[in-house]
């Protein structure tokens, strides 16, 4: 998934009446695009691009985990310079590069001291240009990934992130595993990656983000320098909105373990969507908040069937869901299940109350963010503006339609979006089996 650009605004939204990030659109001379938050206080630069459905989404069915590989071998030489040579060059210029993959997207970041910001950019320039898909190299990260697949197979919240994509996705792509299946990486080959590599990386589906000491002109300069030799147009396939059906369901995954995992879905609510601020304001109150939201106090402190329960919206490029999830005694499954539709329902038919809706203000406009000078918390905040396509004042506009939200408002959002009656259950443990309980004996995209 794409950076959680609403989770980053939930811990780093500041005060109203504080000016929030003075942004910039900086256009270099062959028209390449960048936002830029400059910060002249530390000689630190801080960059993150991404190119828009180029993650996993994107990967052949029977390659899956292509985007992943290729992330984790762009840095791995280019050019002159193998592996190691290209690892020596970033580690003597205290650089940090790194790729990675989402379902969506493919993006990467560089750290850089100001003084070093030529080499770095040099670096860049040469992955994107010129990497190598060493014989060796991709080995051992298939390798490694393999390692990380086997070792996630005995974790049971892994197991159901796995047939929970496949249970919300069906035939979808994003019901495929983004970072590949046991079958799937040894057949990923360096011919591979240089083919995804050179047609889903291109100018057309780039957007990039600058924060710390560097003017716009410097910026305009280094976007032609380290972008301008991309390709200028992807040929990343067009996917489609994945589809919630609305039939309700219960799928288990048998497992002896003490405990049963559970995760509950339902359809969310995209961040351009009028009530998507209210929607917030009913996650924070519902569950996302943990101490102190409904469902933690119905759940673990009132009976004491969890040690934590949670809600959350996600969204995609392609999707948006809410999600809640939990674990209990395999014996109280059905009895968390019940009190959580339970504290939906009761959302949808009273308002919350005023010192709900005013500790729900309090927290999602007023924390302070800690690490706002941070130029890397900087940058993750301008490129999950850019993915999401929100303006340029979007955390202003955020600020100002959550202060004036009411408690009807909440009720209204609520009535939309807690559909108990399309629920979506996903079970990983040994539960007492209901009669509508779908049991599988596999988890797809594993092996």
């Amino acid at each position: 998934m794409r950076i959680a650009f609403a989770a980053l605004i939930l811990f780093m939204a500041p005060p109203a009446q504080a000016a929030i990030l003075n942004i910039q659109q900086v256009t270099s001379p062959n028209g390449l695009k960048a936002w830029l938050v400059e910060d002249h206080s530390v000689p630190v630069v801080s960059i993150r691009f991404q190119f828009k459905d180029a993650g996993a989404i994107n990967d052949p069915k029977d390659k899956q985990g292509l985007s992943q590989i290729l992330s984790n071998t762009l840095d791995e030489g280019a050019g002159e310079m193998d592996s190691k040579a290209f690892q020596a060059a970033l580690n003597d210029h205290s650089i940090a590069l790194s790729f990675q993959s989402s379902r969506d997207d493919f993006g990467g970041s560089i750290k850089t001291l100001s003084k070093y910001q030529n080499e770095a950019f040099d670096l860049l320039a040469l992955a994107l240009t010129k990497p190598r898909f060493d014989k060796d190299p991709v080995a051992r990260m298939i390798d490694s990934n393999l390692v990380r697949i086997r070792s996630s197979m005995t974790d049971p919240e892994w197991m159901n992130a796995r047939l929970t994509n496949a249970v919300i996705y069906g035939d979808h792509p994003y019901a495929m595993n983004t970072g590949g299946t046991i079958s799937s990486l040894p057949r990923i080959t360096p011919d591979d990656l240089r083919a995804k590599f050179k047609t889903q990386l291109a100018q057309d589906n780039l957007i990039v983000a600058v924060a710390g000491n560097m003017s716009a002109s410097e910026v305009s300069g280094m976007l032609d320098k380290v972008f301008g030799q991309l390709p200028k147009t992807s040929k990343v396939q067009k996917i489609e909105d994945a589809v919630f059906d609305d039939q309700p369901s219960v799928t288990l995954y048998e497992q002896n373990i003490p405990q049963t995992i559970i995760n509950m879905v339902i359809p969310g609510i995209k961040h351009t969507d009028p009530d998507y601020h209210a929607a917030e304001v009913m996650d924070f109150v519902l569950g996302s908040s943990g101490f102190g939201s409904r469902l933690t106090e119905e759940v673990r402190e009132k009976r004491g069937l969890t040690y934590g329960i949670y809600s959350g919206l996600s969204e995609m490029n392609h999707s948006s869901i809410l999600s809640i999830g939990a674990a209990t005694r395999n014996e109280k499954t059905d009895e968390v299940i019940q009190i959580t539709k339970d504290v939906m329902d009761g959302m949808t038919k009273a308002n919350i109350t005023e010192k709900e809706l005013k500790d729900a203000k309090s927290y999602l406009i007023g924390s302070v963010p800690l690490q706002l000078t941070s130029t890397d918390r900087i940058s993750a905040i301008l490129i999950g503006l850019l993915s999401d396509n929100l303006p340029m004042d979007y955390m202003e506009q955020r600020t100002k339609a959550i202060e004036k939200l009411n408690v009807d408002d909440i009720l209204r959002v609520s009535k939309r979006l807690l559909e108990i009656k399309n629920i979506k259950i996903i079970l990983v443990g040994h539960p007492q089996k209901g009669d509508h309980y779908k049991i599988v004996s596999s988890l797809p995209n594993v092996e």
